[in-house]
């Protein structure tokens, strides 16, 4: 049965602050810039925003999470002074920022606001993180002591397993990886705009957790991207083309503790989330004209394309050659540049990404007439969800 509120809520803007490594800024700064240009990108005016939505959880532990300096939560936006009227807002802890888009979704249909602002602000700090003591208690006295702490070497169990199950070699990972470099490249919003990768660079690359090197993870950066969603009705009246948000959900799949998921099946976590994006929908596989998969670590990629049904189970790394993916292959995936070479924004560069493409402003990495596109965000063992985009109302 198809959604009740499909295609009832369009996406009408899209702003991007400036992407840096490092930078003395307060983030808030950041997300002000994105609020102001997706806001003016739709047509609207600071005012005419009425509800706030946002997924503001640091990246890391030990975060100061103070907020406008490190994390920009709701109650950093409401202290602007066209904020007074706000009157709905939302924030996540858990889902990432598609749950931030549902949740605006119902929000827009129940009448609880008109216009929202859904943004994600990245942080990075000085120096490092992600440590953990060897004295770590509960779960992780049982692997952190051993270096098996933090969401790289769990991420490497997992993929090591799918390399044994499927029987793939880690060397193919890389014509994903390139490739979305050279999207990234296409990109002024990516943080490796001017930054090329070939096959032996990925190659000769320094492992990190093996089998993933320092390319298959995600590239920290400071930023932030917002987006302006509001009823179909009234996106139609606005200046840029309105992108229908056919179908929103979470990721509900049962699993284990950290760090014993890695040994869950990551293609079967992910399967119910699509699963129920194609019925809320009325679409499949074969109608997305572009695929945004959340590509924290490279392989996630790989277990998204399977669960969609876009591959045979074991058969993403054979997927992904030979263009495949690319721009102007059968299915181009992450065209921005995603995690990996656009930067670290936990799914908002992804949906942004999405955006452009089904408006026809990607420029110089646009798709040839995406109708569909969908957006995965998070590993198909975390907590995330997807939306599926659409150019014409269904």
């Amino acid at each position: 049965m198809t959604w009740a509120n499909r295609c009832a809520v369009a996406v009408a803007g899209v702003g991007f602050s400036a992407v840096e490594r490092r930078t003395t800024t307060p983030l808030g700064r950041f997300a002000d810039d994105a609020a102001a240009a997706a806001i003016a990108d739709a047509g609207l005016t600071p005012d005419a925003v009425d509800g706030l939505a946002t997924y503001p959880t640091p990246p890391f532990e030990g975060a100061v999470a103070r907020s406008g300096e490190d994390m920009v939560d709701v109650e950093h936006v409401l202290q602007a002074p066209w904020a007074a009227g706000v009157r709905w807002y939302s924030q996540a802890g858990e889902g990432m920022i598609t749950t931030s888009v549902r949740d605006a979704v119902h929000a827009l249909v129940g009448g609880a606001c008109t216009t929202a602002l859904v943004w994600r602000a990245m942080y990075v700090p000085p120096g490092t993180y992600g440590t953990h003591p060897g004295t770590a208690t509960g779960d992780a006295a049982f692997a952190a002591p051993y270096g098996c702490a933090g969401a790289i070497p769990w991420h490497a169990l997992a993929y090591r397993r799918y390399l044994e199950l499927s029987g793939g070699r880690r060397e193919a990972l890389g014509a994903l990886v390139v490739e979305q470099r050279r999207n990234a490249n296409r990109n002024p919003h990516a943080v490796f705009a001017d930054r090329t990768m070939t096959a032996q660079d990925y190659a000769e690359a320094r492992m990190v957790a093996d089998p993933l090197c320092l390319f298959d993870c995600d590239v920290p950066v400071t930023a932030a991207i917002a987006v302006v969603l509001t009823t179909a009705d009234r996106a139609r009246d606005l200046p840029r083309p309105p992108v229908y948000v056919a179908a929103a959900a979470q990721q509900t799949t049962r699993r284990a503790h950290r760090p014993h998921y890695t040994m869950g099946d990551h293609v079967e976590a992910g399967t119910p989330l699509v699963e129920e994006l194609w019925g809320q929908s009325g679409l499949g596989p074969g109608d997305v004209g572009t695929a945004q998969l959340y590509d924290g670590f490279a392989p996630s990629v790989l277990y998204w394309l399977e669960a969609a049904g876009f591959c045979g189970r074991g058969e993403a790394l054979d997927f992904v050659q030979d263009g495949r993916v690319a721009i102007d292959g059968e299915l181009p995936v992450n065209t921005g540049g995603g995690s990996l070479s656009q930067g670290r924004m936990h799914g908002m560069g992804h949906l942004a990404e999405a955006v452009l493409q089904l408006r026809g402003d990607a420029g110089q990495r646009q798709v040839a007439d995406p109708r569909a596109a969908l957006v995965l965000v998070g590993s198909p063992m975390l907590r995330g969800g997807g939306v599926l985009l659409c150019a014409d109302r269904l």
